[in-house]
């Protein structure tokens, strides 16, 4: 008999919302981290991570990012530029790269370039105007499709992947294959811990037959 451990449940009405914060980035991990690009519509680039963030359908082909706002409603960077020119690209963020995805994490005014700050280099985006970081092993180069206020300063960002950068050394483009291992992706957990991707196992669904004959040689062996 399985021996189930007890869980403590948490009322989210009763929490605050920093209390709800630590919930969810504790329980939902790993999260990815997207690395966003975007320029002012005076062609200022700016760079930020965000952890929530995820892919939610391949056709259409749409990102979701979380992206939170300042308290008065005023847009940061990210938010605003998005808003202004409805492109962004998302840059998957190996181990490599930690240290100066962090810089560009640092809430540097509008005026400063976190692309610079950090020493990342960059090129000119081939789909849309924000720069593509050279470094990473994936850029997903996105228009915005949808944007959803859901609180007063917090909003979801839905951009359609218009095209994909993959490093060459990562991607088979025959059978379009991607070796994980040379992506070597980190994930967010809770609090300023990352996690990251190498340790990984395989796992086939199986067919209605394939789980069948499964549970009729478990039930002749137990016979």
């Amino acid at each position: 008999m399985t021996n189930h451990k007890q869980h403590t449940h948490f009322d989210f009405a009763k929490l605050t919302e920093r209390e709800r914060y630590k919930i969810l980035i504790g329980t939902v991990i790993p999260r990815p981290i997207a690395l966003v690009t975007t320029v002012s519509k005076d062609g200022k680039p700016n760079a930020g991570p965000f952890s929530f963030f995820n892919v939610l359908t391949h056709d259409p082909a749409i990102v979701a990012i979380g992206v939170e706002n300042y308290s008065d409603m005023r847009f940061k960077d990210t938010a605003r530029n998005i808003r202004e020119t409805r492109e962004f690209t998302v840059h998957i963020c190996d181990d490599a790269l930690v240290d100066q995805m962090e810089v560009c994490a640092i809430k540097f005014g509008p005026e400063v370039d976190e692309l610079s700050e950090a020493g990342l280099v960059t090129v000119p985006g081939q789909m849309v105007r924000s720069p593509r970081i050279l470094a990473a092993p994936a850029a997903l180069e996105c228009r915005r499709h949808t944007t959803l206020q859901v609180g007063p300063a917090r909003e979801i960002i839905l951009g359609e992947v218009l095209g994909v950068h993959v490093r060459s050394d990562a991607v088979n483009p025959a059978n379009l294959h991607i070796d994980q291992q040379r992506m070597d992706a980190v994930g967010r957990m809770g609090g300023h811990t990352y996690a990251r991707t190498r340790d990984q196992f395989d796992i086939k669904t199986l067919t209605k037959e394939e789980w069948a004959l499964r549970q009729q040689l478990s039930n002749a062996a137990t016979a």
